[in-house]
Order: C-alpha cells, then sequence, then structure tokens
C-alpha cells in the first residue's frame, strides 16, 4: 500500500522521515515543482511531501500529488506539530484526529458565527476512519479526539475560550488537516490526522513552546503507526465484496 503524508514545513517533514530509521529517504521530483521525500514505514510505502502553511497551499499540493500520481495512494495523513487544548492535551503529547474541523469559514453576524454547512454552502468536518484513528491513537499514546483548522492561529484566552465552547471535546488545532482532507476527498482517499503538541492553545508565550520535544513525539509516532496501518488497510480490503 501507499500513503501519502503532508507536512507544512521542512522541519515536520524530517521528523516524519526519522521515524523510518533510513539513512535518508528517496527524492522523488515532483513535476510541478518541490519532492516526494519517500520512506518505508514498516512494509508502507510513504511519500512525505512539504506542502506550505495554511489550507490554499496545502489543499493545491495535495490535490495535485494525487492528480499526477503514478499509483494511487491508499491513505492520505496531514502530519505536524499544533498547538493542544491544555485540559485535554499537555505540551509535548500527541493528538490523532478523531474528526477534522474547520472552525472559521462561514459568516460572523450580530448572533454569533454561522459555519458554511449551516449556511447551506459545504461541508466543515471530515471523518478519519474511526477504526483506524483509534489504532493509531492507542500504538501511539495519543488522545483521540477532534482536531481545529484554522486560518488564524489563536493568540488570546478570548479565543481559546470560544473555540473550546463552540467545539467541546477538541484537543488541538492546526492549520493544514480540513485543506488535506478535502483534497483526499476529491480523490476518493480516505484521511487522516497527527499532531504533536508544540504550545498550549491561548496567549502565544514562545518561551514555553516546546518545538523540538513536539518533532521528537511526530518522529515517535510514525515510527509505531506503519504496521497500524498496514493493518488497516488488510482488514478494509478483506471486507470489500470480492
Amino acid at each position: 500500500m501507499r500513503v501519502l503524508i503532508a507536512t507544512a514545513v521542512e522541519a515536520e517533514r524530517r521528523a516524519v522521515t526519522r521515524a523510518s530509521g533510513a539513512e535518508a529517504p528517496t527524492v522523488v521530483p515532483l513535476p510541478f515543482g518541490g519532492d516526494l521525500h519517500r520512506i518505508r514505514l514498516g512494509g508502507v510505502v510513504s511519500d512525505v511531501v512539504v506542502v506550505g502553511v495554511g489550507s490554499a497551499a496545502a489543499a493545491a499540493v495535495v490535490g495535485s500529488v494525487l492528480a499526477v500520481a503514478d499509483e494511487t495512494y491508499d491513505l492520505v495523513v496531514s502530519a505536524g506539530i499544533g498547538g493542544g487544548f491544555a485540559e485535554r492535551v499537555p505540551v509535548g503529547g500527541l493528538v490523532v484526529a478523531s474528526s477534522v474541523l474547520v472552525v472559521d469559514l462561514g459568516a460572523q453576524t450580530r448572533a454569533g458565527f454561522s459555519d458554511v454547512a449551516e449556511l447551506g454552502f459545504g461541508v466543515v468536518a471530515h471523518q478519519p476512519p474511526p477504526e483506524l484513528a483509534a489504532a493509531v491513537a492507542a500504538a501511539t499514546g495519543g488522545v483521540l479526539a477532534p482536531v481545529l483548522s484554522v486560518s488564524t492561529v489563536t493568540g488570546t484566552e478570548e479565543r481559546r475560550a470560544e473555540l473550546a465552547a463552540r467545539h467541546r471535546g477538541a484537543a488541538a488545532e492546526a492549520m493544514e488537516g480540513f485543506a488535506v482532507a478535502t483534497a483526499a476527498d476529491l480523490h476518493g482517499v480516505p484521511t487522516l490526522e497527527i499532531r504533536a503538541v508544540s504550545n498550549a492553545v491561548g496567549p502565544r508565550d514562545r518561551e514555553a513552546w516546546r518545538i523540538p520535544d513536539a518533532l521528537d513525539a511526530l518522529a515517535a509516532a510514525f515510527a509505531a503507526v506503519g504496521p497500524v496501518i498496514e493493518d488497516w488497510h488488510q482488514q478494509r480490503h478483506q471486507r470489500e465484496p470480492s
């Protein structure tokens, strides 16, 4: 099977590829610029691509990779570091998305915020395969919970409280997950999001950020996920009608 793993920046890409234990990944140039970094996670061929920060870049790159791929991908993973809601996960912890939610796509009115689903213009959530997300969380020690996709990273207590109240149970926020999932969905490929927590959602305090620890947690998570993904893939095909 083949997996496409999308990271926003190079440091996240390096964390994922070092999980393979190989000296260096195989670099595969893309026809529109950039590269895939091909590794094996257990028996799973995994192509890691840096997509850039934010939803527009992530959707454009992932959609383009899926469109030009010479073989079909079986899973797309949005991976990286992000902010964590302190009541759900500590800094340095890991979150596996039970759902991927876009939280600021809609209309701000006097009555409050209405998302595009409420306005009748689209969807605001993608659901990873539940059995896969649960198995990855169990294998990595991650928290299984919703991950929020934002266009502007939370930097105040007021915004943190608003998001926590609107999306009870959410454990993390990042910027690319919903876009990656949207591109994958258009190509009929299931998706997953894995986030290592580098900082608490809320007032920005750069001195409290633990980016190296979060990158180490991300690498450790991907060192464990290969057999889990492979087992899910095999069970999925066994359930399909012949």
